[in-house]
């Protein structure tokens, strides 16, 4: 079994081929289907928390609940098609089905008249990033190599979140057109703006048809988890992001807590697409600086960017700090999307590329749900309330600094 650093230079296409960046065909087309799916998803997700709460009444504790188990599915799921695109050696009939899914459900957030509905669809939509992520993501690092593989993860993040941009200034713009068409119905506006974000979703299942499928080579025989393939490099590291997992709770609660700041419901969007802004600008800077300085020490200043950022939310004083918070959210999501997946990339072997990076979502995937629901229920007990949801973040990203730093070690193999 080839280790790491003998798979360097097995993406011949990667640097050759006429993309944007010197980046694959492929992964360039990745990218433009991530970015229409997050114009669709975008447009409906920063309002949920409010169309929850606020429209159909449902308890902040729920709301954790909710995101909680969503997330959780969607990261569960991405742990087994990774460990099975491995074994039938084809990554494209899950991005596909995965795509193809989240585009079909997303007509029921619009139809939702109780909080069941939204749960459902939610729960839904990440089944089906759940079966796209871990074999989409392997594509990604199968059409690049160590060189180019943090410029590459971080042109898709780019791309999603620019995708995360566009989706909320839609929001922004189109929510008090239909608030006024609508006018003493709330709830109406909201289901209305839901059902005009399935056109963009719809174009990036279109777009998905033109990605070409890449020969995976060895197949793996058998449907066991096997992890001895595994260096405990990329073991302490998968450790080390389950703990920081049980700490970064659901955006939900950022965007509840801009609310309780003080900013308007028809700012949140514009917020929300700021955030994306600054996520979009970083990404590619951030994978391309971990393939200068090393992976490490960016996934290091990462979890520091969002210890800074949980606390910041949690004792800022004024809207002015809660837009501060929401750059340096962006920044930090650009950092942890786009460079701990190259890593996981380059410590995984090719044969194993797509498992290794199904278990580590898995990993996230099984702190999701404890850590939105710890979040939802510290801000619904007096004596915690909404600063102990956020000291607990920035508690356990301080931890991860630590934990990272003595036991995540490059060149142990």
């Amino acid at each position: 079994m080839p280790k790491p650093s003998e798979t360097k230079g097995r993406g011949p296409q990667a640097l050759s081929g006429p993309g944007i960046l010197k980046l694959d065909r492929n992964v360039t087309l990745l990218g433009l289907v991530s970015m229409l799916t997050d114009v669709s998803s975008e447009m409906i997700f920063p309002l949920v928390p409010i169309f929850l709460t606020s429209v159909l009444g449902a308890p902040v504790a729920l709301l954790g609940a909710i995101e909680g188990l969503a997330e959780a599915t969607s990261d569960i799921l991405k742990m087994l098609t990774g460990i099975y695109s491995d074994k039938v050696g084809k990554r494209k009939p899950f991005v596909l089905a995965g795509y193809g899914l989240s585009t079909i459900v997303k007509p029921i957030f619009a139809l939702s008249s109780i909080w069941q509905h939204v749960l459902l669809a939610r729960v839904l939509d990440r089944i089906g990033k759940g079966l796209r992520g871990s074999a989409r993501d392997a594509m990604i690092a199968d059409y690049s190599d160590e060189k180019s593989r943090g410029r590459a993860f971080g042109f898709r993040k780019m791309m999603d979140s620019l995708g995360a941009t566009i989706g909320p200034l839609f929001a922004f713009i189109l929510l008090p057109i239909l608030l006024a068409y609508y006018s003493g119905n709330e709830g109406n506006a909201y289901r209305a703006l839901f059902a005009i974000a399935v056109i963009p979703a719809a174009l990036a299942v279109l777009v998905l048809f033109f990605v070409r499928e890449k020969e995976n080579g060895t197949k793996i025989k058998g449907w066991k988890l096997d992890l001895r393939g595994f260096s405990p490099t990329l073991k302490a590291n998968l450790a080390v992001s389950l703990f920081f997992s049980l700490g970064t709770f659901s955006y939900a609660f950022f965007v509840l807590r801009a609310k309780d700041a003080g900013m308007s419901v028809l700012a949140i969007p514009l917020a929300y697409m700021f955030y994306n802004f600054v996520y979009s600008l970083s990404a590619i800077p951030a994978g391309s600086l971990s393939d200068i300085i090393g992976r490490r020490a960016v996934i290091m200043f990462g979890y520091l960017l969002f210890a800074i950022t949980s606390l910041g939310f949690g004792f800022a004083e004024s809207e002015i700090a809660i837009w501060f918070m929401f750059a340096t959210y962006g920044i930090f999501m650009a950092i942890i999307e786009s460079v701990q997946r190259a890593y996981v990339s380059d410590l995984a072997p090719r044969e194993l590329r797509g498992t290794a990076l199904g278990v580590y979502q898995g990993m996230i995937g099984i702190a999701a749900l404890p850590a939105s629901v710890i979040a939802g229920l510290l801000w619904d007990v007096p004596v915690f309330g909404m600063r102990g949801t956020f000291m607990f973040g920035g508690i356990v990203a301080l931890a991860s600094i630590l934990a990272f730093f003595v036991f995540v070690r490059d060149g142990e193999s």
